[in-house]
Parts: structure tokens; sequence; C-alpha cells
């Protein structure tokens, strides 16, 4: 029997030798076609089996991307762009075969301009390493999804993470790239300028286009200064719609909460049994608040207040750098938490975002639909923009539990385009979603994204098979 999973292409062929030989005497050594790298390369955190490329090239420079494009593109070999492995939709899988192109060495702080609240990083640098470097500066990079993924990824899938709420997502924080684009070129879109009217936004159009468009080699982010003071609580509720409807008071009222996370009982059990915490097993929201002394004061007693008027208990606050550390470490490591709860199983994970408005009936009715399965299931999510995650851990190899998994994410995901929402609101669409993504854009919207694909890379060689159907 086929994996459930499995990825099958007629429009595979093998990597032709004077490919290879061209690639071995520019990148020596970086050029590998182990199995090993292959293998490595070829799996994410999506439940699809590992897919790998034919072969890995290493690059360290925008030259190196360059010299591998060109040499792909002159015997018409699919290019796969690489940064940190962790995405959730199968955006790195080589469906088509073809050359995956690693960016993680190229990890170099290309220019920090503290005065301006800007840097400019190669894409492998990660966000840890990023707020590592700039930690002197008394400035910081708020977009932390989950995983320590690259600048270059977190673009290319226009990721955002538990700051969104206040900060904003990639697409809000990137000011210019440099791309390398089908045809071996080196572009550079925007600019270190606050804001441009100038032609088309072409950085726009690069940030969310899962490396389909063009290879990003270097990025240029926004950063914020470390706030006065900081501090986070954790508050339980008797319901999720208590917890959920405290979020949204929250946001209509205008205070301005930096983090704001809901956490079901399930996903606390396994936060609690993987990060050695304590916290009550029951709808939990995790808040931080940035600012100075006061303001921060007088935010955490708004939400403290509404809270209490839904049912809100234990409010523990968490003032101390170590301790808020300890917490949001808890959350981001939720992911993983999960995956505990079932050993073996994979995660198919949604990330549906819609009006704030109808959030809580969007999470009480995936709630009601996530009741109905016959695995273990977790909801938790970034509730301040609307944002949320459904988290269903299924026995890969089992074709039962995967269609009735596939079928539950189907009424999740359609519930929230019903109410004016999204398919994904972080993750991208990679394989898995492509065909939510006609049901939500329309044919004529994807239609118009073929004919720009077509025009940025005709010979379809960049990530092909992603986002749509050619």
């Amino acid at each position: 029997m086929n994996h459930p999973y499995a990825l099958q292409s007629t429009l595979k062929r093998p990597l032709p030798d004077a490919l290879a030989a061209r690639l071995r005497a520019h990148f020596g050594e970086r050029f590998s076609t182990a199995q090993a790298v292959r293998d490595h390369h070829g799996r994410d955190e999506s439940p699809f089996p590992v897919t790998p490329p034919d072969a890995v090239v290493f690059a360290e420079s925008t030259e190196d991307v360059v010299e591998a494009v060109n040499a792909c593109r002159e015997h018409q070999f699919p290019i796969i762009a690489y940064g940190a492995g962790s995405s959730l939709e199968g955006h790195l899988l080589a469906v088509q075969g073809g050359l995956t192109i690693d960016l993680s060495r190229m990890n170099r702080m290309v220019a920090v301009h503290a005065e301006d609240l800007n840097c400019t990083v190669q894409a492998g640098v990660t966000r840890k390493q990023l707020n590592a470097e700039i930690k002197d500066t008394g400035l910081f990079f708020p977009i932390d999804p989950g995983a320590d993924a690259s600048l270059g990824g977190m673009s290319a899938t226009r990721a955002s993470g538990t700051n969104a709420v206040r900060y904003g997502t990639m697409r809000e924080n990137v000011l210019g790239l440099t791309v390398v684009t089908a045809q071996g070129k080196v572009i550079r879109t925007g600019g270190r300028a606050k804001k441009s009217s100038a032609g088309y936004d072409l950085t726009r159009l690069f940030v969310g286009s899962e490396g389909t468009l063009g290879i990003i080699t270097e990025v240029t982010v926004k950063l914020y200064p470390v706030p006065e003071a900081m501090s986070a609580a954790v508050c339980n509720f008797p319901s999720l719609r208590d917890a959920v409807s405290t979020v949204i008071e929250s946001i209509q009222l205008g205070v301005p909460v930096a983090r704001s996370e809901f956490l079901d009982p399930i996903t606390i059990r396994a936060i609690n049994a993987h990060s050695h915490t304590t916290l009550r097993e029951a709808p939990t929201l995790f808040f931080e608040f940035h600012g100075s002394e006061s303001s921060v004061k007088d935010q955490a007693e708004i939400v403290q207040e509404i809270a209490r008027s839904k049912g809100g208990q234990d409010f523990e606050w968490a003032t101390q750098p170590e301790d808020r550390t300890r917490l949001w470490n808890a959350r981001h490591n939720a992911y993983f938490a999960c995956l505990q709860l079932r050993p073996g199983c994979r995660a198919i994970s949604t990330d549906t975002c819609v009006p704030i408005s109808r959030l809580a009936d969007s999470i009480t009715g995936a709630r009601a639909i996530l009741d109905t399965a016959h695995f273990p299931t977790a909801l938790l999510g970034h509730v301040g923009d609307g944002n949320f995650h459904a988290v269903l851990l299924i026995d890969p190899g089992n074709p039962q539990e995967v269609a009735e998994a596939e079928r539950l994410n189907d009424e999740i995901v359609r519930m929230a385009i019903a109410m004016d929402g999204t398919c994904t609101g972080e993750h991208g669409i990679g394989l898995h979603k492509i065909g939510f993504l006609v049901e939500e854009a329309g044919e004529d919207a994807i239609d118009l994204m073929r004919g720009i694909k077509r025009a940025f890379d005709p010979d379809g060689l960049l990530n092909p098979g992603k986002i749509f159907r050619l």
C-alpha cells in the first residue's frame, strides 16, 4: 500500500551528469548527493513523507546562488531554497526532484543601522541569532514563529508569531530584499527608507511567495526599541468562550497587548509534561504587555478586570526576565509538546485566521468539530489577531485516520473562509493547502497568480508544485 501522503510525480528526471560536474566544480565539498544529506533536505514538519532532492549545495554568498540558478536553468532542473527546514505545509519538498540550495551558511549580519531602527542580514540568519547580535543596541526584532526560523524563510512564508498582534507580521516588517531571479539576475527591492511610492511593490510580492518567484539572499528588516517595562501573565477560565471573549474585548477597547495566546486544557497538559511546568489544565490565556512602567501597569489592570468579568482566575504574573522566558519557551514548544502526547505520530495543523469579532465562534466551532475525532487533538494560537491552530495527532500510516483528519481539517478551514477569514494566517500554502487557496481566492485570482509566476519564472523551475497547480 502506498503511503497515504505519497507524492507521485512523472516529472522527475535524474540529475544530469554535466550539471553535477558543474556544481561540483564550483562548490567542491559543498555539493552533495549523499542520501543522508538529501533526506535531511527532503523533510519538514508537515505530515508528508521524506521527499528528497537529487542533490544539495550549501551556498555561502549571493554569487553562489546565482551560479546554482544559472546551472539549473541551463539544464532545466528544478530549484528549491532551504532555510531551517521548519515549515509545516510541505514547502521545501522536492516533488519534482531537483537541486536544493541550502542557505543556512549565509548567516552573516550585513549591516546594523541602529539610528534608523533597521538592519540587513543574509537570508540564513535566524531570529534568535539576530536578537543575540543586536542585544547591545537596545533594539530587538519582534517576529517570533515558534521555531528558530531563518529570516529568508520567514520572509518567503510571510511568517508571524506571538508578537504579531502588536508588531505585525513579516509583511509589515520587511523593508527590502536581495533576490536572485529565475534568470540568474540579482535584484534589490525596497530599501531602508521608511516608505516609498516608487513603482510596483516587489518586496511585498516576494514576501509570501514561498520560493516560487525568486530566491531571497538578503533581508532588510525593521527593529524596535526594547520596551522599558514588560510583564507577562497567565490566567485560567471556566470555558473556551470566556477566555476568547476576554481577548476580543481587550482588543476592541484598544489595549495594546503585545502577546495574547490561547491554550486549551490538552495543550496545557502537554506543556506541563514537556516543559516541566505546573499550569492548571483549563482554558488558559498567556498575556504580555510592553511599554513604560505606568502604561504596562494600566494595560494589565484593564485586562485583568475584563478577565475577572469572564470568570478568569489564578492570575499569575511573571515580571522577571527569566520567568517570562520560561513561560514563552513553554508556549513556543507547545507544538513539539503535543507531538509527545502520541509518540510516533505526525501532526496535521491548521492556522486559520478570522476577523476578531468572529473568533469566539470560530474557535468554539473548531473545538466541536475536533471533539468528534478518534485521535488526540489540541487547540492553541495567537488569538489577539484572530489566528489559531488546531493540531490533529495522527498515525500517518493509518489511511482511516488520515482521511478523518483531512475531513475535520476541511471543515475547520471552510468554516473560517465562510466567516470572511483565511485558510492560513501564517504557515503559507505549500502543498497542503492548494485546494483551499482556490476556494478562498477564486479561479480568476489564481489565474492572475499563475500569470505572475510565468512572468517571473517562465520555465517553472523555482519550487515547482507549490501554492497552486500550473
